[in-house]
Parts: structure tokens; sequence; C-alpha cells
């Protein structure tokens, strides 16, 4: 199993609204591609006080990594993904990474 993990310094700028329906086409995908079980989001409550700069995220859950490709690959996450870039503070680089085998 695979659980991606992506935290995101969104823009305090940025329209909450452009936010939730990035994450709504995200999650629109569990069912559509193949192998992908599970989106969840929320924001970051940092109670340990580690990334403060990371305030929004969300984990994905897949059940190999050929559903995650599948995930890649797939135009809706594709363009989903193009508008949370634009979301982020520093763009592309607003956003953190890590794929978990578990």
């Amino acid at each position: 199993m695979l659980i991606h993990c992506v935290f995101c310094n969104i823009r305090p700028d940025a329209p909450r609204a452009d936010l939730a329906a990035v994450y709504a086409d995200f999650a629109s995908l569990v069912g559509v591609v193949p192998g992908m079980l599970s989106f969840q989001s929320g924001p970051n409550r940092d109670y340990e006080n580690k990334s403060p700069a990371h305030g929004e995220g969300f984990v994905v859950t897949f059940t190999d990594r050929a559903a995650h490709l599948a995930y890649d690959a797939h135009p809706l996450h594709q363009a989903a993904g193009a508008r949370l870039c634009d979301l982020c503070a520093g763009g592309y680089d607003g956003i953190v990474v890590y794929d978990l085998e578990v």
C-alpha cells in the first residue's frame, strides 16, 4: 500500500473556494482511478509546531505504485495539480510530498 502525503503552503490571498474545488477534483478520482482507495484533506493543526509553513494538506491511499502512477497521469489530476500550484506560495515549490510505502 502507498500513502501519498501532500503538504501545501497556501498563499494567504488564495480563495478558499478554489482550494476546495481542487480537493473536490482529487477526491472525485476515488473509484475512477483503479487502485485509488481514499482521499482525505484538511488543515494542518501543527500541534508539535514543526510545520507552520504548510497549513493545508491531504493524503491519498493507493493499493500500489501502479495505481499512484495512474492517478498521476490522469488528466483531471494534472489539471487540479496545476491549479493547486497556482494557489501555493512559491508555486510548485510551496508543496512538499512524502510517499510512504506501508
